[in-house]
């Protein structure tokens, strides 16, 4: 039995991985999860001891198949309840992340299943991310981030990197959602920040957002 706590130490340590296969240092998870480095390295040993992480001392950690496997099952189940949330009980994009959060650790497997056909088997969450099978797998939709996007293009909104409440908020502020479609009128070499339309407005963009932004072209 995965804990809640390791379950979180397992997805933290799939993002910044590169799915788990990247050794990642014991600073960075600690930075991830808001924790010391010195706890951080107990729980690693933890997980270590559980055949679910490979850790060697200052060489970082890695995910085993059977730690990458329980990481993508919560990462599955956090995607498919915001999908839920979304569609089902009018949550908008930027409330559904923190009620997700407590949700994704609900143990039946059951449960998730019938969620995943209730839903129609969804592919994407919400902001764009794909939502792995009940065997792990996933598509990834093909997409650029818009600073390589040159200028006169058009793409379509398909992937948010930042799901921050204060990132989804100035979407919803300005307008922005998956599925828009963006042309890039004028790129600033300055500040490198944009000028954007949608179909309803022309608009400038800093870099910060900017970088958060992935079109499918």
């Amino acid at each position: 039995m995965v804990t809640l706590s390791e379950e979180n130490y397992l997805k933290a340590i799939y993002h910044l991985g590169k799915h788990g296969t990247v050794a990642v240092s014991t600073n960075a998870i600690a930075e991830k999860i808001e924790s010391k480095a010195s706890s951080v390295t107990d729980m690693v040993k933890k997980l270590a001891d559980k055949n679910l992480a490979n850790y060697v001392k200052y060489q970082g950690v890695t995910l085993t198949e059977k730690g990458r496997l329980a990481a993508v099952l919560v990462i599955r189940k956090h995607r498919l309840w915001e999908v839920f949330l979304v569609e089902k009980l009018n949550f908008t994009w930027d409330e559904v992340h923190d009620v997700a959060e407590q949700l994704e650790h609900i143990k039946s497997l059951k449960l998730v299943n019938e969620l995943d056909a209730f839903l129609g088997y969804p592919t994407h969450d919400p902001h764009g991310d794909p939502i792995p099978d009940k065997d792990g797998n996933y598509s990834l939709i093909k997409s650029v981030n818009i600073l390589e996007v040159k200028k006169g293009k058009t793409g379509v909104l398909a992937l948010v990197k930042d799901s921050s409440d204060a990132f989804l908020k100035y979407l919803n502020k300005n307008e922005l959602a998956l599925g828009d479609r963006i042309t890039i009128l004028d790129f600033e070499p300055f500040d490198k920040s944009l000028t954007i339309e949608t179909s309803n407005k022309k608009m400038i963009i800093t870099k910060e957002v900017a970088k958060n932004l992935y079109l499918s072209l």
